[in-house]
């Protein structure tokens, strides 16, 4: 019997470009020019490139014999920015001409990565008290996602982290969560708060009527359970807003 079927399995089946292996056959100002970007992210550190080059060095692993300089500039083009290429859905990704399925996997690589990064901040740590980390954690999560996605970050008694879990994806404007459900799987870990956080893809996070009425539903339904719903975060391309700072908790 194969192994079962994947995303990731899926995308290495569809594979069309070669994963970096030796450098044989590559023209000699590819290779200098990929030598001279690696040497300054050594010497000089990621913030001395800009998002193009930044995204060359990601290209170089999965495409290890062509100038990818080009590949580069039309991702951007199309997505904006590196944090929104990494964050793209893989079916969008795949519909870029010359990107094939190893640099797919590659680019979700690094976003794995990053939110692997974010969330061990986290553990260990009361997260009332580390309120930037959680902010943090939830940018790099959310902020560059071109769909609705809700999450709900389960805490103990001391407020430490049990577990971050995806309750729902949605379309552009809208996810369907159900308030029971939240709740159910609250005492299932034995939660005993929560902090609420979903994104507004369309980069403003002033939270909508339906927001406000299904934090309001959920609060109340924790409340009667004795769980505390300290906030709802929306995150927005550039900024977040907090329903408990605007009163709405």
């Amino acid at each position: 019997m194969g192994m079962p079927s994947s995303p990731i399995k899926d995308l290495f089946l569809k594979e069309d470009l070669p994963i970096a292996g030796n450098s044989s056959g590559t023209p000699s100002y590819v290779r200098d020019h990929r030598k001279r970007l690696r040497t300054r992210f050594v010497q000089s550190g990621p913030e001395a490139l800009p998002d193009y080059e930044l995204l060359e060095l990601v290209l170089f692993r999965a495409i290890p014999r062509m100038d990818v300089k080009p590949l580069a500039h039309r991702l951007l083009s199309i997505f904006g920015s590196f944090n929104d290429i990494i964050a793209a859905d893989p079916a969008r990704l795949h519909q870029v001409k010359g990107l094939g399925a190893s640099v797919v996997v590659e680019l979700k690589i690094v976003e794995a990565a990053a939110h692997r990064l974010a969330q061990s901040a986290l553990q260990e740590k009361p997260l009332i008290s580390s309120w930037d980390a959680v902010v943090r954690y939830c940018r790099t999560t959310l902020a560059h996602r071109d769909t609705e996605q809700f999450r709900i970050l389960y805490l103990d008694r001391k407020n430490r982290l049990i577990t971050d879990e995806k309750q729902g994806d949605g379309t552009v404007d809208q996810v369907q969560v159900y308030p029971r459900e939240v709740i159910k799987r609250a005492l299932e870990v034995s939660a005993t708060a929560m902090i609420l956080v979903h994104n507004h893809p369309s980069g403003d996070p002033t939270p909508s009527p339906d927001d406000i009425a299904l934090t309001q539903k959920i609060v109340s339904a924790a409340q009667a359970l004795d769980i505390t719903v300290h906030d709802h975060l929306i995150i927005g391309s550039s900024a977040e807003v907090s329903l408990r700072s605007l009163g709405h908790i």
